[in-house]
């Protein structure tokens, strides 16, 4: 009996998980699964989700890709990414938001009231700190916006993919330069791997 060949599966993710995804495909063997990104600021601005994501399944299906994973949450869409998935009848990534899956769907919902207070960083957020938050909101130039900004904010929550101490190192500075309590929580990949891994075990052929 011939061996299942897999067929080529096509991630459109959010930019923030371009690495993490491409270390999952690398841990994992999954050689026929290819990536393709959106850009990382669109974590900021929402609205412009849905648009890009059904011009690059678009794209993609006049490329020819058969079978598309979307590698996002719902990220702040209120349903309109949703809506994008089923007219083009792909799946995303089950949860309200990246920080919801890395801790796993479940973990997340049984701490979610207790971080409503919480700011959320991820091994992307401290690579980009600078580029993402200190520059754009003016803090490297105005520090006292820092209350206005993240006075409402109780703990900066490191939710840690990798064991890098630099990195570690970002979240920490962060809290003590906004203020904040620190805490940090390993997650490596959370849901977010199954998740890959099971899109793409099931697209094969004989």
């Amino acid at each position: 009996m011939q061996r299942a060949e897999p067929e080529k599966v096509l991630v459109i993710a959010c930019g923030m998980i371009a690495r993490e995804i491409l270390a999952v495909k690398e841990r994992n063997g999954l050689d026929h699964l290819d990536l393709t990104c959106l850009p990382a600021e669109f974590h900021y601005h929402p609205d412009r989700i849905p648009p890009a994501l059904d011009a690059a399944i678009r794209k993609a299906r006049g490329e020819g890709y058969r079978h598309i994973v979307v590698g996002y949450a719902d990220c702040g869409t209120g349903g309109m990414l949703d809506r994008v998935c089923e007219k083009h009848g792909v799946e995303r990534i089950a949860g309200p938001h990246c920080f919801a899956f890395y801790q796993g769907n479940a973990a997340f919902e049984a701490v979610a009231d207790g971080d409503m207070l919480s700011f959320y960083m991820t091994d992307f957020l401290c690579r980009q700190f600078d580029a993402f938050f200190m520059k754009p909101l003016g803090l490297d130039r105005h520090p006292e916006l820092i209350k206005d900004f993240f006075g409402n904010y109780e703990k900066v929550v490191y939710l840690a993919q990798t064991d890098d101490p630099a990195l570690e190192k970002v979240a920490v500075d962060a809290a003590r330069m906004l203020g904040l309590a620190y805490e940090k929580r390993f997650t490596g990949y959370g849901d977010l791997e199954p998740a890959l891994v099971t899109a793409a075990a099931e697209h094969t052929r004989s």
